[in-house]
């Protein structure tokens, strides 16, 4: 299933991380990337609340476990179908999405072991993930800070453990990439596009040519 990567979002949250070991003596890691009822600032353009129930017919089928959103390098874990056999296994509860375990492979792969030290000193401590939405409704799109209300998550692409966070839970970081800030502007622009509130494309070049046609009758006059 292709998508544009302009559709792609990234939240994450500053807490929810941790390092145990489960009944076999492996170093898992246990999270928490999805969390309902939680009012955040994205990029100090508008509010947004992910609503109970928007994982409820999310696809869930093929979820990396991956570092700092990096998708050209390895995974570290991984859920397919979410079955026994998977190195990832999540469970969606009323509160949102808990990864149950992620096991890593500190024994053979370097980089788990360093990405398993890193969350148990908690140099590490937030986690992202990447999804699409497909469904939502706004409020006070008219005003300079709009609510976002997610009401279904179409797709998880993948999680993250994030060694900066995009937000905590109501401020943005700073160190918020361009990219992320990007696509945040075009939500908005969109939804109040949507809303008439704003021009759509065809109708702002219709603008722009009236105001040139406006400019070039009074430079003749």
């Amino acid at each position: 299933m292709s998508v544009n990567k302009k559709d792609l979002e990234r939240r994450s949250l500053t807490f929810e991380v941790r390092t145990a070991q489960n009944d076999q003596g492996e170093n898992i890691i246990t999270g928490r990337p999805v969390v309902y009822g939680q009012m955040i600032c994205v990029g100090r353009l508008f509010k947004e609340v992910i609503e109970r129930g928007a994982l409820d017919e999310t696809d869930l089928r093929d979820i990396p476990f991956i570092l700092n959103h990096d998708m050209v390098r390895l995974p570290y874990a991984r859920s397919r179908n979410n079955n026994a056999n998977s190195t990832m296994h999540f469970t969606c509860t009323d509160d949102g999405l808990d990864l149950d375990w992620i096991k890593l492979d500190t024994e053979r792969n370097v980089e788990a072991k360093a990405l398993y030290s890193a969350v148990d000193r908690r140099d590490i401590d937030s986690m992202s993930f990447c999804f699409t939405v497909r469904d939502e409704w706004w409020e006070g799109l008219d005003t300079d800070m709009p609510t976002r209300h997610i009401t279904k998550i179409g797709k998880i692409y993948e999680v993250s453990a994030v060694t900066w966070a995009a937000y905590s839970d109501t401020t943005i970081d700073v160190a918020r990439s361009a990219l992320e800030l990007e696509s945040a502007k075009v939500t908005l622009e969109n939804a109040r596009k949507r809303a008439k509130l704003l021009p759509d494309g065809n109708e702002q070049r219709q603008l722009e040519l009236l105001k040139l046609k406006t400019l070039v009758k009074h430079n003749h006059q």
